[in-house]
């Protein structure tokens, strides 16, 4: 029930009406026992630095930041977190003693989904198909958590060198053309295969990356970031042979319990959040 007290929270977005984040955080906020409440809001580009003020004026506790804003709000924060400065975007953001305050918890919602399922990172060879705003919390989580090297399959390797180029201190990485025999090569040693593009996302179903999975010698983890559909053709193909696959879902849940635990103090149910998802 909403009170005098409740302090706001949501998500600023556009467009926002597809977004999932309302159903699993209000779901969170109830079993937390929290008196808070959770809502989309429609922002529309030229109206962003408005919103952010306003909601500060309003005396907003935080919002999730989601397309197409995550970048261009940083030059209207007071400061942000490592992860946001290595990622570039922030998905996060939190009012506290008068000061505007980004983050970006992407990175690790990813790596805590994987952690979920006991999934082995450090010291480990990864292939990442994609080189976008996702595929940079990837990149950025799997260093934190210590992986080796990382092989990133795109379709113009020169066009995502400076992805390269910021990362390059940190870990062996490189970008090739995901066509080549070269690329397809590289699945042989890894363990774990990425998909950070949208082929496959509702309605495009039956579009995929091109993975020769005859390459792959070992059983490894296949991981979509794209949730609907659930199963995409990439997936089902890497289930057909034999590997364990994992879809976004559980980022979104994870990245999700992170912003929540910024704004309250109180990691939520995980497993609560993902079934109404």
């Amino acid at each position: 029930m909403l009170t005098g007290k409740t302090k706001n929270i949501g998500v600023i977005g556009c467009p926002i009406e597809h977004s999932l984040s309302p159903l699993m955080q209000n779901i969170a906020i109830t079993d937390s026992g929290l008196d808070y409440a959770y809502t989309a809001m429609l922002v529309h580009p030229h109206k962003l630095k408005e919103a952010i003020k306003g909601l500060q004026a309003l005396n907003y506790r935080g919002v999730n930041v989601t397309i197409p804003h995550k970048i261009e709000v940083i030059s209207l924060l007071d400061e942000i977190d490592e992860n946001a400065k290595m990622i570039g975007a922030v998905n996060t953001i939190l009012f506290e003693d008068n000061l505007i305050k980004g983050f970006n918890t992407d990175a690790s919602g990813f790596i805590n989904s994987l952690y979920n399922h006991k999934v082995k990172i450090k010291d480990e060879q990864a292939v990442l198909l994609g080189a976008g705003g996702a595929a940079r919390a990837v990149i950025w989580g799997l260093i934190k958590a210590g992986i080796k090297s990382i092989v990133i399959g795109v379709r113009n390797p020169l066009k995502v060198q400076p992805l390269v180029d910021a990362f390059k201190d940190y870990l062996a990485i490189e970008a090739q053309d995901w066509t080549t025999d070269a690329f397809q090569s590289k699945l042989t040693d890894m363990s774990l295969l990425i998909n950070a593009t949208p082929l496959g996302m509702h309605p495009n179903l039956e579009e995929k990356p091109p993975i020769q999975w005859n390459k792959i010698k070992n059983r490894i983890v296949v991981y979509d970031l794209i949730y609907n559909p659930s199963i995409t053709k990439f997936l089902s193909e890497a289930q057909q042979n034999g590997h364990k696959i994992m879809n976004g879902a559980e980022m979104l849940v994870e990245q999700g319990a992170e912003s929540f635990k910024i704004w309250t103090g109180i990691m939520p149910n995980t497993k609560k959040m993902l079934q109404v998802l």
